[in-house]
């Protein structure tokens, strides 16, 4: 298999592949991208891992952070990443084979690591282990639900059992639809309204609450594990619990994430320092959205991400992932669902 070579048809301009380089972003062929996040890194050091550790069981110093499309459809204000994708609503320029950007995207995961090896610093126990890494991130920027083969790499991170989370804007319902298994899917719900996400997402599709609704009855409608996401901003979209409740209810996901705004990267040219809400702060606006949808619970919070899980009673607190069993299923061919490969104790990977 001849390798894909990034020319004038791949996503990125040249000035900004460089930029990307000294931002620590790795780019693998023409339109994927690994970057390692500062959890992989800190539980490496033996500091503890992210929230989705404490949530779910995913360990952090074996998770890959990446995506499989570099452009979005939105232009987030909250977002830290910047101007780094370009903007379009469809894809264009080469598709790289999915075997190439797993194998591709490993490595230079791992090249980012190697100054690792020497540091005193770092727990002997996690240096060895993250040599194999066990998840992937689908969420590193751009929108990697685009990528035309996502059920073949999806397939082929499975088949390595190497787990996904796969998060969206949720902006195109028809690549959504399409997912046959991944191990959690997010959709970020970023208003509770029409008007609000406009100002906040400032999406390219004129349709675009049309396309979120869409994808939330899609999510309501799949098997495996899911998940919304909430981005509280302070003085922006900390309101209107009843919005939220009605979104939520339409997806009818497992799980639902409140999350902090981060005060960081190009986020500073849309938001003050001041509206990033504390940990007490998120854990209110999660008290008062679960007052809107009784059939939700608090079950955890992870205060250095300031970071509220709640999720179905119906599920009786079995939020941690059972890999073996979700890679059983989805690796015979079978579609996964929610209860059979989730929890209630932590499991290894």
């Amino acid at each position: 298999m001849s390798l894909p070579i990034i020319g004038q048809e791949a996503q990125l301009s040249y000035p900004l592949q460089k930029a990307l380089e000294k931002q620590q972003y790795r780019l693998v062929g023409n339109h994927s991208a690994v970057k390692v996040c500062q959890w992989t890194k800190n539980m490496i050091k033996g500091k503890g891992g992210c929230y989705k550790y404490k949530f779910y069981g995913i360990r952090s110093h074996q998770c890959m952070q990446m995506t499989t499309s570099m452009f979005c459809a939105n232009r987030c204000t909250f977002c830290w990443r910047g101007e780094k994708a370009p903007v379009s609503k469809t894809w264009y320029g080469p598709i790289d084979p999915p075997e190439y950007i797993l194998k591709e995207a490993v490595k230079r995961h791992m090249k980012l690591l190697n100054g690792f090896g020497g540091s005193e610093k770092v727990n002997k126990y996690m240096k060895e282990q993250k040599e194999s890494v066990r998840h992937v991130a689908l969420s590193l920027t751009g929108e990697p639900i685009t990528y035309p083969l996502l059920n073949e790499i999806l397939k082929q991170f499975h088949e390595q059992k190497i787990s996904t989370f796969l998060v969206t804007n949720a902006q195109f319902p028809e690549a959504m639809e399409k997912i046959e298994n991944v191990t959690q899917l997010y959709i970020s719900v970023d208003a509770p309204d029409k008007t609000s996400l406009k100002s906040i997402d400032r999406p390219l599709f004129k349709n675009y609450y049309e396309r979120l609704l869409q994808c939330l009855d899609i999510m309501a409608k799949k098997k495996f594990r899911t998940c919304i996401r909430l981005t509280v901003i302070k003085n922006s979209n900390d309101n209107n619990f009843e919005g939220y409740a009605k979104l939520i209810k339409r997806g009818q996901p497992d799980f639902i994430e409140a999350k902090s705004y981060m005060h960081v990267g190009a986020s500073q040219k849309y938001h003050k320092a001041d509206d990033m809400p504390s940990q007490q702060e998120v854990m209110e606006f999660s008290k008062k959205i679960i007052e809107h949808l009784p059939e939700y619970e608090i079950v955890d919070e992870h205060e250095p991400s300031r970071a509220v899980l709640m999720m179905k009673k119906s599920l009786n607190k079995k939020r941690y992932i059972d890999f073996h069993t979700f890679f059983d299923i989805a690796n015979s061919g079978k579609k996964a669902a929610t209860e059979e490969y989730s929890k209630e104790q932590m499991c290894p990977n």
